[in-house]
């Protein structure tokens, strides 16, 4: 190859390299994970397994609505089965620019408890996501670098603006360059070990939009993992505002809840 056509090359790779920066990739993975469609449904099969491989299984029921673009969102949870959880409701109004506010409701005591922002990264009912796994951390919150990009991946070190709120030192995220889907996230600790991993096990197209039907979320400290099924996934319902209140969690929409 000739000397000028070379440099031509060189220079022509490094653009296409820089021409995205880390905090869209980042801003383009949240976007293709919590705000497809104007709003969505989604049936889910919850399949937790300890350390000693004993599993439960949980089925819920996940609706979500965008109330602007990348910004605000509202989710509102479901749980079916087993009985022991079965008639619980949790309900998320999402705010990317401050903390979100959450609901849970317990039918056993008919109670609906607010939880707390410090909440966010702990266990949701029992598995290996946690409450923020469910709503979607903003891309916001960390100081991204895109450390690497492959054929396929565009790779991102994360670390939090404020590290005091939260458990983990830095994650890495692997997001795939077409879909702009997080395939694999390793979450890390400050010894810098990797102490919790989440995969993207099953991509299907939905109505056109590349979805995660099967994730897995596994636990490397304490053992076990949690598997989420999605075997019905629907966009762009024309969901109303007021499903995502606190009424509605004693009084569930059961005609959207697939019962």
């Amino acid at each position: 190859m000739k000397p000028f056509l070379l440099l031509f090359s060189l220079l022509a790779s490094a653009i296409q390299l820089s021409a995205i920066t880390a905090q869209e990739v980042a801003n383009k993975a949240a976007e293709a994970s919590y705000y497809k469609g104007d709003d969505g449904r989604a049936q889910v099969e919850m399949r937790i397994t300890d350390r000693q491989g004993r599993e439960r299984v949980r089925e819920l029921t996940i609706l979500r609505r965008d109330v602007e673009d990348l910004g605000d969102q509202k989710f509102y949870v479901f749980f079916h089965r087993p009985a022991d959880v079965s008639e619980t409701a949790f309900l998320v109004w999402k705010h990317p620019d401050g903390q979100d506010d959450r609901w849970l409701y317990l039918p056993a005591l008919d109670l609906v408890r607010r939880i707390a922002a410090s909440d966010e990264r702990t266990s949701f009912v029992g598995s290996h996501f946690y409450y923020e796994d469910v709503s979607g951390r903003s891309p916001t919150e960390d100081h991204h670098e895109l450390v690497e990009t492959t054929d396929n991946y565009y790779v991102l070190q994360s670390t939090p603006k404020e590290p005091d709120s939260v458990e983990f030192a830095s994650y890495k995220t692997w997001i795939h360059r077409t879909t702009f889907l997080p395939v694999k996230t390793e979450y890390l600790n400050a010894q810098g070990k990797v102490y919790r991993t989440y995969q993207a096990l099953k991509v299907e197209t939905i109505e056109g939009i590349p979805t995660v039907t099967e994730s897995k979320m596994a636990d490397q400290e304490r053992g076990g993992s949690t598997t989420l099924r999605y075997p019905r996934v629907q966009y762009n319902l024309g969901l109303e505002d007021e499903l995502f209140t606190e009424r509605f969690l004693r009084n569930p929409p059961r005609e959207l809840l697939g019962q």
